[in-house]
């Protein structure tokens, strides 16, 4: 999902002490941290170091190898709510009753034109609106709470050409990949520039976060701009939009644009206040 302006406040929240003491104090304690970072590294830095080698050679719709993959994934799968500083009991995971949707909030954790990192964090009910990534590798990491998860891939004429199937009204047919829920703690899933559920939306069952990594990330002038979509069931593709494959059992639908903003969307930035990257 894109996460449009400066959302989050990115402003240090480091105290200057005062005082001969306490300042030698806490030289004295900044520079075990240091030793103590340099031996082990943060998960979220772990995240980040992964990121910068795997996406190195990274541009729109390449997609790193399935070594590269497993590898980030495998990172992601380790992330942990405390190593980013999440907790249930968060104002962020609570609806703040305005009579609207309930908010989401966004963690910026890092961007460059390479890939983001980031976390979305939902109160129980929040819903980001079916989505699509275009030329992108998506990894997404259920950190905490219950998801439900609804994904497509767009279907391309089948006479070998890349072009959509497109109905009289301009809507675009898309074949179902995912409609589940998803309980952390689980596996990260990898969406990829045409397949693995490209398009997804996200409903959060109980209060929720998601880490993100995005390879490239969203850039308007780039071409990579976040469309949201509707759906509707086919209903002139047999079984009334459902089509057997041996024991498989294979849904579509006419997915139409909505804009880059839908209504029932409202997105937040809060301060990320866990363990900070840092870009050597």
């Amino acid at each position: 999902m894109r996460v449009n302006g400066s959302l989050a406040d990115r402003k240090g929240s480091d105290q200057v002490a005062t005082g001969k003491s306490t300042s030698s104090s806490n030289s004295k304690k900044n520079k075990r941290r240091q030793k103590k970072s340099a031996a082990m590294p943060t998960a979220v830095q772990r995240v980040f170091e992964a990121c910068k080698e795997v996406f190195a050679d990274g541009a729109p719709g390449i997609v790193p190898s399935p070594d590269e993959v497993e590898r980030l994934r495998s990172v992601l799968d380790a992330v942990m709510p405390a190593d980013v500083g999440l907790s249930p009991n968060l104002s962020f995971f609570r609806d703040v009753g305005t009579g609207g949707p309930p908010p989401v909030t966004y963690l910026h954790l890092y961007e460059c034109p390479k890939f983001s990192i980031g976390i979305f964090c939902l109160p129980q009910g929040a819903v980001i609106p079916l989505h699509d990534h275009p030329a992108m590798t998506v990894f997404s990491k259920l950190l905490m709470g219950s998801m439900h998860v609804k994904s497509y891939d767009w279907v391309n004429d089948p006479l070998g050409s890349d072009q959509r199937i497109k109905s009289s009204t301009g809507a675009s047919l898309a074949k179902l990949h995912t409609d589940a829920i998803s309980v952390a703690p689980c596996e990260t899933s990898v969406l990829y520039p045409a397949a693995a559920g490209n398009l997804h939306c996200f409903t959060a069952v109980t209060s929720c976060a998601v880490l993100d990594v995005l390879g490239p990330p969203y850039d308007d002038e780039e071409g990579r701009a976040c469309t949201y979509y509707r759906g509707n069931a086919c209903s002139n593709l047999p079984g009334d939009g459902l089509t057997r494959c041996g024991e498989r059992e294979e849904y579509y639908a006419w997915l139409e644009e909505r804009g880059s903003e839908p209504d029932e969307l409202v997105v937040r930035g809060a301060e990320y206040k866990g363990p900070r990257i840092v870009d050597h």
